[in-house]
């Protein structure tokens, strides 16, 4: 499933580097460590695979 918002395509970015260990866990934040500690990298690398190309910035909670 691709990210539905900019913010998400960089959070799941940003969850994905930690899952690879090219980052450290302890510098994600919000939605990016909720998503490192609740997706497989498979899921993050769909999400942050996402063409940004008529993205919103942001998505309304539904």
């Amino acid at each position: 499933m691709p990210a539905k918002s900019k913010a998400q395509q960089r959070a799941a970015g940003a969850a994905l580097s930690a899952k690879r260990g090219e980052t450290k866990v302890s510098d994600l934040q919000g939605a990016s460590k909720d998503m490192y500690d609740s997706m497989s990298e498979d899921e993050l690398e769909d999400f942050a695979s996402t063409d940004l190309d008529g993205l919103p910035e942001h998505v309304e909670d539904e």
